[in-house]
This record gives C-alpha cells, sequence and structure tokens, in this order.
C-alpha cells in the first residue's frame, strides 16, 4: 500500500514533519510512506496559474498515484497553516487529484491542544466542493507538547501515544481497503465504460495533436472550406459565413460533442466571462474528459452512455444554484444519430429558462404557488428548510429525463426553486 504524506510547515525544523518521519519508519513494514516537501510551491495566485508548473505536477502525480494521503498540520492561530492552505489551494483550483481519495489528518503543536482546531479547519477544508477528499472519521491523532515527545534519534517516547498511533494508523489501513473495495464494486458500473478520453476514432476524426490552435490546424489538414463557399444542408444552401451567423443569433449556446468524445464545435457568440456555460475558443479539439472538471466526469460519462445507448434521446439537468426570479439556467443533452440510426455525438443546449417563465406568467396572470407535496431538490441546492415552489401546471415529456431520475429522486428537477415568490 502506497501512502503519501506532507507536512504543512515550510520550517527548517518541523514537529510536524517530524511526526510523519517517525510514522513511515515506525510503519514501514505495513505501508510505504513516501514524505513530500512543499518549501518550492508557489504562492497561489489565479492572475499567475502556475498549475502546471512542475512543483504543482509533482504533487498531483504523487497523490493521484498513491492509495491514501496522510497530513500533519500545525496550528497557526487556531487553524491550519498558510503553506497547508496554500498548496490544497493549488490542488483544488484546476487539478483536484484530493477528489475521492483516502485522507488522514494528524498534528503536531507546542502546546496541550496538539493541534486540534487546526485539524478540525482542515478537515472542513478537505470535505469542501473542489477538494472532496474522503478524510477518515472517528479519532484523531494529536500531539501536545512536541518539542519532548521526541527522542535524540526522533522516535516517540510515550509508548500510550505510539499505542493510540498504531490504532490509529490500522483504521486509517482499513478504511482505504474499504474505499477500494467500493469503488471496485463502482468500476463495474456499465456507464464507466464512457471514457471520455477519444481513444476510439470514427471516420469524421481529424487526426492531429490537441493543441490551442485545433481549429486552424484540423482546418488546414482537411481543406476546410471557409467564408462565401456553398454547403448544401438537408433543406437549405448557405455559405459557411451564413451559417455562422445562423447559428451565432441561435437564443441559446450550443455544443457539438461528437462519437468520439471530442468537443468540436460552440456558437462562439458570446465571450467567457459572459457565457451560461463559459467555453474558450482553445478548448476546441480537446475530449471531454478534459473540458469538464474531475468532479463532474462521473456524472458525463452517465449522461453520454444513456444517450449513446439508446437508453435516453435527452437529458435535463438544471444548474445547481439557480435563484428563480432572477435566473434558472438548464442543460438540455440531445442524442445525434445519421440517416441510418448510428449514434454520432451530443447536441448540448443551454439557456436561461426564467425570462420565458417570467413572460408567460406576464401574459397569462398565473403566478408560482407553493406545492405542499414537493420535496427539497438537492441538485439546486435547495435546503430542507426552504419552501419549494412549481408551476401551476407541469408539462411532461416522454423521453426527457433529468439527473435527478438517474439517481432515482423523487424530486422535479425541472420545476423545483429553492426560493419563496415575493
Amino acid at each position: 500500500m502506497k501512502i503519501v504524506a506532507i507536512a504543512g510547515s515550510i520550517a527548517d525544523i518541523s514537529y510536524n514533519r517530524q511526526l510523519l518521519t517517525f510514522i513511515a519508519s515506525h510503519y514501514a513494514s505495513q505501508i510505504d510512506i513516501e514524505l513530500l516537501e512543499i518549501k518550492n510551491i508557489p504562492m497561489f495566485n489565479e492572475d499567475k496559474d502556475q498549475t502546471q508548473s512542475a512543483a504543482v505536477q509533482y504533487l498531483v502525480h504523487k497523490i493521484e498515484s498513491a492509495d491514501g494521503v496522510i497530513l500533519a498540520t500545525p496550528e497557526h492561530n487556531h487553524t491550519t497553516s498558510p503553506a497547508m492552505k496554500n498548496v490544497i489551494e493549488w490542488l483544488s483550483y484546476k487539478v483536484h487529484p484530493l477528489n475521492q481519495k483516502p485522507v488522514l489528518i494528524v498534528g503536531a503543536s507546542w502546546h496541550t491542544q496538539g493541534s486540534s482546531r487546526a485539524q478540525l479547519a482542515l478537515r472542513q477544508i478537505m470535505e469542501s466542493p473542489g477538494v472532496g477528499a474522503l478524510v477518515m472519521p472517528s479519532d484523531e491523532f494529536l500531539l501536545a507538547d512536541a518539542k519532548k515527545a521526541f527522542d535524540e534519534l526522533g522516535n516517540l517516547k510515550d509508548s500510550k501515544t505510539i499505542a493510540f498511533l498504531d490504532t490509529v494508523i490500522n483504521k486509517f489501513i482499513r478504511w482505504i481497503n474499504v474505499l477500494d473495495a467500493l469503488q471496485e464494486k463502482k468500476k463495474q458500473e456499465p456507464w464507466r465504460q464512457e471514457d471520455l478520453a477519444g481513444k476510439h476514432p470514427v471516420e469524421t476524426s481529424i487526426d492531429i495533436d490537441i493543441s490551442d490552435d485545433w481549429v486552424e490546424k484540423a482546418a488546414k489538414l482537411v481543406k476546410a472550406t471557409s467564408g462565401n463557399h456553398y454547403v448544401q444542408l438537408n433543406r437549405g444552401v448557405l455559405t459557411v459565413d451564413q451559417l455562422n451567423w445562423f447559428l451565432n443569433t441561435m437564443p441559446v449556446e450550443l455544443t457539438f460533442m461528437d462519437d468520439n468524445d471530442q468537443f468540436i464545435y460552440y456558437n462562439h457568440f458570446l465571450d467567457h466571462d459572459a457565457m451560461l456555460a463559459p467555453r474558450d475558443p482553445k478548448q476546441v479539439g480537446n475530449t471531454a474528459d478534459l473540458v469538464h472538471p474531475k468532479r463532474a466526469v462521473e456524472h458525463v460519462q452517465q449522461v453520454i452512455w444513456a444517450l449513446r445507448q439508446g437508453q435516453k434521446e435527452l437529458i435535463a439537468m438544471p444548474v445547481p444554484g439557480n435563484k428563480i426570479n432572477q435566473k434558472y439556467i438548464m442543460h438540455f443533452y440531445k442524442a445525434m444519430h445519421d440517416a441510418d440510426g448510428r449514434y454520432r455525438g451530443v447536441n448540448e443546449w443551454v439557456l436561461d429558462i426564467w425570462p420565458i417563465v417570467s413572460d408567460y406568467l406576464r401574459r397569462t396572470g398565473q403566478k408560482l404557488i407553493k406545492d405542499p407535496d414537493s420535496k427539497p431538490d438537492a441538485t439546486t441546492s435547495a435546503s430542507q428548510s426552504e419552501p419549494q415552489r412549481v408551476l401551476s401546471s407541469r408539462v411532461e415529456g416522454k423521453d426527457v429525463q433529468t439527473i435527478n431520475d438517474m439517481k432515482t429522486s423523487t424530486a422535479d428537477a425541472i420545476t423545483g426553486a429553492s426560493e419563496t415568490t415575493k
């Protein structure tokens, strides 16, 4: 079993690093523990993205290849250290190696608290969205009076402390094994075969490496037509310019993901920050696993697998955090097929439906009312205490499925809301 360990200190002499060194040595016959240094991790700054720097990527690769992670935190002003927080910022920004990773938190401090408050704060950080670590519950290992806890050889002196540490480490090993068994069971789920990495080229795939200028390189390779050259469509003849004008004035954001799970088009009529589902021109040509955050990959696999296998023709998903009376953003995923019925990819469109609902209510004189039988919808960030509201009439579609349906939820993801009507 391979474990990596990180001490949240960049000091030359660190009791937390000393604690991890003892753990690595004392339990070497049970687990292989490698200590990782964080002294060369740059200060987190979104404006100077260094996610791809050697220092950050080294940590990413080490954590991803490990079975579990041990974090040893000092306590600074009742919380974890700035150095530890800085590392986690990088590991939850554009890369997420700690997601679903078993984690054990320990700590040492000069005084009697043994970093208890820092461990509590670190646990909350590690379990937050974007980090998503699986922190071991129950026992905490709090090493107090650390300056007196070690002998001249770096070993813990107190036998009772070592005995308790034995129980904590053994529980962590079991924790890793239990989670691994659950993951193995999950691997058997059919939809996990959707790899999203574009490893199965189809006859329409363009064989060039992914790059920021993929569109330009691809167009050159296949001698793609452009400008005022005409394209014959199913029921029309348009120039490429006309086709672009037409698609860029659609009142929805459109995305084309082909049957090799490659993102090959979106109607680029808004800048990244103005979009409901932000896209970047440099992303075109990337595979599905690269254009979605790691935490969303499993949902993407489920959606594309269901469409590819013909389980559903259309899947609708509300964006978490929708605020009715302000905005209600919906994602729709429609399976595309050729003339022979073969699956050819996903047509995704995104729109804010609230202006449509609002106009309907204004024109018909109707209003939103409470539904006493509705249940909170977790996918729209509605809490148990927030009243649910629905339109007085519901629209049902036989081939429309929400993400809630895929999770066997009884809530109505399309009409559920989280705020009261004023």
